[in-house]
């Protein structure tokens, strides 16, 4: 009977693939890479805990394998390895749950009931993104951090707002239960305090009943620093370094702590590559934004005369490559902040092959703008610059955006407490704010807003602290302006094709007025070019004259200081439509004379 046994769990071992805790016909496989062990055993809930009963058997090239009919779906277990006199208890790096950080992993298989097959990518033009963070997005109790139900409830806010993309803030398990989430602990395990697996499928799925797509912040430019169990792993290590998982020279050293992995390891590359691929085929995930980019590739992030990491450039190369060619669908975003085209350039030009990046020649130009206390200093050429940089060769290899998680903490405010600090609710700061949204939703590149910014959220992001929905009703009109824009962008109002094509010309350039005026448009001109026209000072015009084309009959859609979004608001450009005059200007024989409140925002379609 223990020779049968024995051929059985043999035979599993060989049929079985994958790392971690396998089920698969009533018999589960425990495989765990450990260079350096001597034994390992694996103790659970199913087996009394014992250190010894179920010994794992040694593989090629470090890896260990072992079978057995005990261990069912949601047990617990851990990995118990032996090295000399050490005796060490590990929980599996390949665990899909963990009873908490500092816990033990759960033996899960990840077969989750599905009802999303209709939902399709919207193509990357279309997206417009959301940035939020589970724990502080729609926290029910002040004293508990918020959950995925709790972001399913605001779902049908989201759709209703124009939404197509929600990006989350990482989700993989981390030390305790409030966090950004950027100190993953366990790389392939769900947070428990926002419902864990279960509760992040739910949440995947209700969004893409929705339409709303799905994209997942990761983190692999380092581990933790706390309630690493990948620390020493085995037993091994070299200079008190983190051993197999990590680099044990000065590559280990990041600003978040001594864990940079070791991607010079084809086996620590694989658990990466592994972890990309689990959100995209476990989870149903849309897109990957991996986090700092830079540190993957640079020693100290690109700062200087810095060494560089191929083996990381290998990497994400590996990743996106694998994705491309099996979910071409799949987007992949890199926040890298070097200005850096390589990072979104194609394999074929040596590039890393991101399908968009973070664009930090957008963001910083313009909250400097924004924030510029003088309007005779506010320098409008940058944002002519924004507008019209692009990563290789094509405008949507870029996220736009003005507010993140990182942009609106760590010392940092809101656009409008910038603006102006201690009274955010002033005229001045709203009206600025609001060119700032403007201008993300109509830039070329895709358009990415931060949890609130729709309504003109105004503290700092802290993970300790809620969105404050009070300001939702207090604003209510602006968040109506920013769906008006954002449907006009995604082609649920007509009209606004423009807005997703490659092309922006400024048709109107005014260092001494203010004014700045663009056109987007397909590049050889198409049926539904959008104008929008912006007045970065506080001095109103009326019938100010822009040079347009001859036969375009524009017609005003979105005045962004209408007083129905804010009754603080003027009447000013909603007295009547663009009149057209003969008039030389900005280079054409005819102008649009267009009314232009302070610090105002006008958007024209023809149609």
């Amino acid at each position: 009977m223990e020779n049968i046994e024995k051929l059985t769990a043999e035979m599993a071992i060989q049929k079985s693939a994958g790392m971690g805790s396998v089920v698969a016909d009533g018999i589960t496989t425990f495989r765990v890479w450990a260079p350096h062990a001597e034994r390992i055993c694996v103790a659970g809930s199913f087996n009394d805990w014992s250190k010894e009963s179920l010994e794992l058997s040694r593989e090629e090239n470090g890896y260990w394998a072992g079978a057995s009919e005990l261990p069912s779906e949601g047990d617990e277990y851990k990995f118990i390895i032996y090295n000399g006199d050490q005796v060490l208890e590990k929980n599996d790096p390949y665990a899909f749950e963990v009873t908490n950080s500092d816990g033990n992993s759960v033996i899960r298989t990840l077969n989750f009931d599905w009802s999303d097959a209709e939902f399709k990518m919207p193509s990357w033009n279309e997206l417009v993104i959301y940035e939020l963070h589970v724990g502080t997005f729609n926290r029910k109790d002040p004293d508990q951090v918020g959950t995925f139900a709790d972001v399913i409830e605001k779902l049908p806010y989201l759709k209703d707002l124009g939404i197509n993309c929600i990006e989350l803030l990482p989700v993989a398990e981390f030390a305790g239960g409030i966090s950004w989430g950027y100190n993953p602990a366990h790389p392939f395990a769900i947070e428990q305090d926002y419902g864990g697996p279960d509760g992040l499928a739910n949440f995947v799925n209700e969004a893409h009943k929705l339409g709303i797509a799905v994209i997942m912040d990761v983190v692999y430019n380092h581990f933790g620093p706390s309630d690493v169990d990948l620390w020493q792993f085995d037993g091994w290590s070299e200079n008190e370094k983190g051993g197999i998982y990590f680099y044990n020279d000065h590559r280990s050293d990041t600003p978040w702590g001594d864990t940079r992995p070791d991607y010079g390891r084809p086996e620590v590359r694989q658990y990466l590559r592994d972890n990309a691929l689990m959100w995209i085929e476990k989870y149903h995930c849309d897109g990957l934004r991996m986090d700092a980019t830079s540190y993957i590739r640079y020693e100290g992030g690109g700062l200087g005369f810095d060494s560089e990491i191929e083996e990381g450039n290998i990497l994400m190369r590996d990743i996106n490559a694998e994705l491309k060619e099996k979910y071409p669908y799949v987007l992949t975003i890199a926040e890298d902040l070097k200005r850096d085209h390589r990072v979104t350039n194609d394999f074929i030009d040596g590039g890393l092959g991101y399908g968009t990046q973070w664009d930090m020649a957008f963001v910083h130009p313009v909250r400097e703008v924004l924030q510029d206390t003088h309007d005779d200093s506010r320098d409008i050429q940058k944002i002519v610059d924004a507008l019209t940089f692009q990563y290789s060769g094509d405008y949507f290899k870029r996220v736009v955006y003005t507010e993140s998680h990182d942009e609106v903490a760590n010392g940092k405010a809101r656009v409008p407490e910038q603006i102006q600090p201690g009274d955010a609710e002033s005229e001045f700061a709203k009206k600025r704010a609001i060119l700032g949204i403007v201008l993300t939703l109509t830039a070329p590149g895709i358009p990415m807003l931060f949890q609130g910014q729709e309504f003109l959220e105004d503290e700092y992001f802290q993970d300790t602290e809620q969105l404050d929905w009070k300001k939702y009703e207090k604003h209510k009109g602006i968040s109506r302006m920013a769906g008006d824009l954002i449907k006009l962008r995604t082609g649920e109002t007509q009209g606004g094709f423009g807005l997703r094509a490659q092309g922006v010309n400024i048709v109107h350039f005014n260092p001494d007025t203010k004014i700045l005026a663009y056109i987007r448009d397909e590049k050889e001109g198409g049926s539904e070019p959008v104008m929008v026209i912006l007045n970065f000072g506080n001095t109103e015009f009326e019938k100010y004259g822009i040079g347009i084309e001859e036969g375009r009959n524009w017609k005003l859609k979105i005045d962004a200081l209408w007083k129905g979004y804010d009754p603080d608001f003027s009447e000013t450009s909603h007295s009547g439509e663009m009149i057209i005059a003969q008039e030389p200007a900005d280079g054409q024989n005819w102008s649009g004379k267009v009314n232009i409140p302070a610090y105002g925002a006008l958007v024209y379609t023809i149609s």
